[in-house]
């Protein structure tokens, strides 16, 4: 029995293209307001350069910590009819990007978060003693010294989003996951659902090697 016909063939390579879609496009999204959100929560803390107690609980407790309580699954699906509204479509792989998205902000501004605590306090102590702004302590000292945290943040991000983007083809965002439910399972067909899997599997790597790569070409230390 052959397995692998051109239909099914254009079929896999059509939702590779979805998967790469989704991940590209949340995963842009994501380390735009991610990276914003991270510095937030790390300044408005306590010892931060800007301490604000009652912003850094509405980011924080609130938005970050509750956000994250929601298993992905369940939030993509409460958020269908948003996605309709901001994209004008509840299928597919645009509309699929916007749950990845509001999934994954959260995740990853606390990774930045935790990147940022991570650079010496004598560091940001000397560039302010030095006369730079609070601005510049943040652009020039703060994120250059947590480069190599934010890239492995960003890594894990993304691969974050390539097992969520899977997730979102079984209510109808489309690419590797919807391939691997509806030629592989309902139709019993295991080669197929083990050349998805093998996609997968080969597009995390990458993008591992690539992170870890950067990573190691940014830190100075």
């Amino acid at each position: 029995m052959d397995f692998f016909t051109p239909t099914v063939l254009k079929a896999m390579g059509t939702a590779t293209v979805e998967t790469l879609q989704m991940v590209v496009i949340s995963g842009i999204i994501t380390v735009v307001i991610g990276l914003i959100l991270g510095i937030l929560l790390h300044v408005t803390d306590k010892g931060g350069l800007t301490p604000i107690r009652w912003l850094n609980v509405v980011l924080s407790a609130i938005i970050v910590n509750i956000t994250r309580s929601i298993p992905f699954a369940i939030l993509m699906v409460a958020l269908i009819p948003f996605s309709a509204m901001v994209v004008g479509a509840s299928l597919g792989p645009i509309a699929a990007s916007v749950s990845l998205t509001i999934g994954t902000i959260p995740f990853f501004a606390r990774l930045v978060e935790t990147a940022l605590r991570d650079v010496s306090t004598g560091k940001v102590d000397a560039a302010l003693v030095m006369g730079s702004t609070k601005m510049q302590t943040i652009r020039k000292v703060l994120v250059p010294e947590a480069m190599p945290g934010i890239i492995a943040a960003v890594t894990t991000t993304v691969v974050t989003l390539i097992g969520y983007s899977a997730m979102a083809g079984l209510v109808g965002g489309g690419g590797l996951g919807r391939m691997a439910y509806t030629y592989g399972y309902t139709r019993y067909n295991m080669p197929i659902m083990l050349a998805t899997i093998i996609i997968i599997v080969v597009l995390v790597q990458l993008v591992q090697i690539i992170g870890d790569a950067i990573a190691r070409k940014v830190d100075h230390r």
